[in-house]
């Protein structure tokens, strides 16, 4: 059976309990991100999208901001590995090209590498740590071509 889910653009004020949710569950319980790292004040500056499911639970979530930085791309565990993610960074990706951004980048958790390297990321610099996690900054033009 194949999972069916959407991807929509987020009002922040609307739906800031559900992407909050989504990312509390992903970054401070599983990853142990402290939270005063993951709520660090730029959500209402940044574009956000939300994936839904078909009875519409929000079930994944990330944000562009206007500096062009692709981040805080969650997706709850029992859906992940069938594409979530990767609707969502072209979402992101897109959204990024049509406000004039012509390069995003982000912080890449190393073991996600290989995820956005199948996007056109490349790897710049030396890993670093962020949130206690080993990260790897990537760029790519917005334009999406992949």
């Amino acid at each position: 059976m194949t999972a069916v889910f959407s991807i929509r653009r987020a009002d922040w004020d609307k739906d800031r309990d559900v992407i909050r949710r989504v990312r509390q569950a992903v970054f401070v319980v599983e990853q142990s991100v402290p939270a005063d790292l993951e709520w660090d004040g730029q959500d209402e500056a940044c574009l956000h999208v939300l994936a839904e499911s078909s009875n519409r639970d929000v079930i994944g979530t990330g944000r562009l901001q206007p500096s062009g930085k692709i981040g805080r791309m969650a997706v709850l565990r029992p859906w992940r590995g069938i594409g979530v993610g990767s609707a969502i960074l072209r979402a992101l990706i897109v959204a990024a090209s049509e406000l004039g951004i012509d390069e995003v980048y982000l912080h890449a958790q190393n073991r996600a590498v290989p995820f956005y390297d199948r996007f056109g990321f490349e790897a710049e610099g030396d890993e670093f740590m962020e949130a206690g996690i080993p990260h790897r900054l990537m760029r790519r033009r917005a334009r999406m071509d992949r």
